[in-house]
């Protein structure tokens, strides 16, 4: 049986974050890239060990990453405070990164690292959370309308319940 361990990340993680960060975005991404020394540029600049330990020691941003077997797996990024452009919301907080490695996204790691994060963006009064999804990553889109739709289902089934409790 595997042990699966999830945890708010520390400095300490830095290097893995990293790591996992250049592989999964190979795994998911990586095929867009036509000249492989832009794509090792774009590693040195977004997943520098160095820049990571400077975003895991913002205040408003979080970090959880997840382990299999003391592996490290995959891990997730929330910025609190984080308004766009295409959302009119004071409120709102970016889900900047979830990427788990692929031969583990059958485990569901991905919604683990998703509802701890919307926990902790509830926790922090944040009303909204909001992503930048390439429009090619169809998986990921599958695995937005699914959370989308049951969050809806539920909400519906709370509405149905609080409306026949006033009959």
């Amino acid at each position: 049986m595997d042990t699966i361990e999830i945890r708010k990340a520390h400095i300490e993680d830095a290097r893995f974050i990293a790591l996992l960060g250049r592989v999964t975005f190979t795994e998911t991404f990586g095929h867009l890239f036509r000249n492989k020394n832009e794509l090792f540029d774009y590693y040195n600049k977004i997943f520098s060990v160095k820049k990571i330990k400077k975003s895991l020691s913002k205040y408003n941003t979080y970090y959880w990453i997840a382990f299999v077997n003391e592996l490290p797996v995959g891990y997730s990024k929330l910025k609190l405070n984080s308004p766009s452009e295409f959302i009119d919301c004071k409120n709102a907080s970016q889900l900047q990164k979830i990427y788990v490695l692929k031969d583990f996204l059958p485990m569901k790691i991905g919604l683990e690292l998703q509802n701890i994060l919307i926990d902790k963006a509830k926790n922090k009064q944040r009303t909204f959370i909001w992503l930048s999804v390439l429009y090619s990553n169809k998986e990921l889109y599958i695995f937005i309308l699914r959370m989308v739709l049951l969050k809806l289902v539920i909400t519906i089934y709370k509405l149905v319940s609080k409306i026949l409790n006033l009959l």
